[in-house]
Order: structure tokens, then sequence, then C-alpha cells
């Protein structure tokens, strides 16, 4: 990760101390990064400039941000905090609850137009032009963000306002409630289930563990594939929907059933923190590979 020729290049260290302070401190930009490590000697030493040094360009994140993608740098600090806490025993290796929530992309809604059709006419404020697309139906099948091609509209419920958003995913441990993992995938309807079922393979180790999760995993397909991981789905009950429950009282009439129902809701507090102190609410990274770096950053934050 470090230049082979050229001016000598920035630790990456210094780097991911760096945005490790953007994260706890809810500093909402890089550029006002800069300035507060500036003139704040606390910020100094944790990131470990003197007193006398200059301060990097804003930029300096933006063309170093590729060669930490490639060393998958979020994931590794991840995985690392994660094994830190489990030898101290702070996690539990049996017991999960998984969630995903909708992360609302750096792209407005104008920007989602047909992926093929005629060629529109010059707009009126190439700033900020008029679109009108009352009663156009669009999908994601026959419309893209021409900002942000990755991000999908998508909305969180019925009667919830559609938005072009990512589909941020999180599996936590039931003890203290850790983040073990966390995936990023398109917002396209079964991004949950299909994200939940890749996290629960990479439990290390062979014995029968549980997962804990809402209505949304309550479906047959989802409860046959957790079951050949040897993942005892503790997913809430769904009887509104058709054929009823993927699961029954052979689940249910256990306490562990119980104890993982009051669990799970934990999850929601890991979300709360990346969306309002690590401000995720509204990502400000385009394109699905960036999203999920920062995501997984932002995971390792909240777990210290």
């Amino acid at each position: 990760m470090y230049a082979s020729a050229g001016r000598p290049s920035i630790p990456p260290e210094k780097l991911l101390r760096a945005q490790l302070l953007q994260m706890l401190y809810s500093i909402r930009s890089e550029r006002l990064l800069m300035e507060e490590i500036d003139y704040s000697m606390l910020f100094r030493w944790f990131v470990g400039l003197n007193l006398d040094e200059e301060v990097w360009d804003a930029t300096t994140f933006t063309k170093n941000r590729d060669r930490l993608l490639e060393a998958e740098v979020a994931k590794e600090f991840l995985a690392q905090v994660v094994a830190q806490a489990r030898r101290k025993g702070l996690t539990s290796d049996e017991h999960f609850t998984v969630d995903g929530t909708l992360l609302e992309a750096w792209a407005g809604v104008k920007s989602f137009q047909r992926k093929e059709g005629k060629i529109p006419s010059p707009p009126d404020d190439p700033g900020n032009p008029t679109v009108n697309f009352h009663g156009e139906k669009r999908s994601n099948q026959t419309h893209e963000s021409k900002t942000d091609p990755d991000a999908k509209l998508a909305r969180k419920g019925r009667g919830k306002e559609a938005k072009l958003s990512y589909c941020g995913n999180l599996l936590v441990e039931n003890r203290n409630g850790l983040i073990v993992n966390s995936e990023v995938f398109e917002a396209n309807g079964t991004a949950e289930r299909d994200a939940a079922l890749v996290m629960l393979e990479k439990i290390p180790g062979t014995k029968p563990v549980t997962a804990g999760g809402d209505k949304g995993y309550d479906t047959f397909d989802f409860v046959v594939e957790c079951r050949n991981l040897q993942v005892t789905p503790h997913v809430a009950q769904n009887h509104e929907r058709r054929g009823g429950s993927a699961i029954d009282e052979r689940t249910t009439r256990h306490q562990g059933y119980r104890i993982s129902q009051i669990k799970r809701k934990r999850v929601e507090e890991c979300f709360g923190w990346l969306k309002t102190i690590a401000l995720l609410r509204k990502v400000r990274h385009r394109g699905i590979v960036k999203v999920d770096w920062v995501f997984s950053f932002a995971c390792a934050a909240y777990n210290l």
C-alpha cells in the first residue's frame, strides 16, 4: 500500500486514524476533518502528526481511497477488532442476530432515468433541471440513476417514500451486541436474506448456531438454507404471509427462541449509531464497493 516512486506517500495507518476520528466525532466531511485536525492537539496526537507538521489536503483521501479498497483494509480492520473481542470472551460464538436497513444513496430522484430511450431535450437549468415524472411508471428494471447506477429505488415498507438506496446488513452476536460481520447489497427486495446467508456461512467453526431475525426472514427458502448451514432460524413468525410461518412449535417452544427474540432488538442500536453518529443515514460515496468499505469501517468504529 506504499508508493514505490515519487513523493513519500502518507502512511495508510494515519489515514485510517483520521477516518476513525471522523466516524467517532460525527464530522460531516473530509475537508472539515482536516480543519479539525489542524487546530486540535488531541486529534494531531491520535493521528500521529507533530504540532509543526502540515495537515494533508482534503483530496488526499480521494486519491488514496483506491489503494485502501484494494487492500480490503476495512474488512480486515473489522475482523481484527472482532478477533480481539473474541479472545477476551466478549462475544458469543453460538447466538447471533441478522438484520438489514436501507442506506440512502448520494443521488437524487431526478437522476433516476430510463436506461434506454429517446435522447432527452436540453435541460432548462443544467444545475437543477425541471423533471416531470408525474404518471410515469418507474422501476429498477427500466430505469437507473445516472449519478450512481448501483443505487436502486427502494422503500422500507408500505406507505414509505421510495428513495435511491443500498441495503446495509449486519451480523451481530447476542452477548454484548458487537457487530461480527457486515455486507452491503443492492436493494433488490431479497438483499437482506441473501446477505444474511452470506454472513452466516462465514461464521467460523462447525457447531450449530442460532440466528434471530424479524418477520422479513420468515420464508421457507431462507429457513431451509439456514438449516443446511447448521443454523437454527430464530426468526419472528409471520402468520400473515401466504402459507403461514416457515417455522413451528418445534423451534418456538424452546426458551432459547424467546431469548433470541429479545436479544435481536439490540441490532437496532447498531443501526441507530451508524446512522446518527457515523452519519450513514445518507452515504457520501458512490458505488457499491465504496459504500461497502465505509460501512464496514463504521462497524469497526462502533465496536470500539
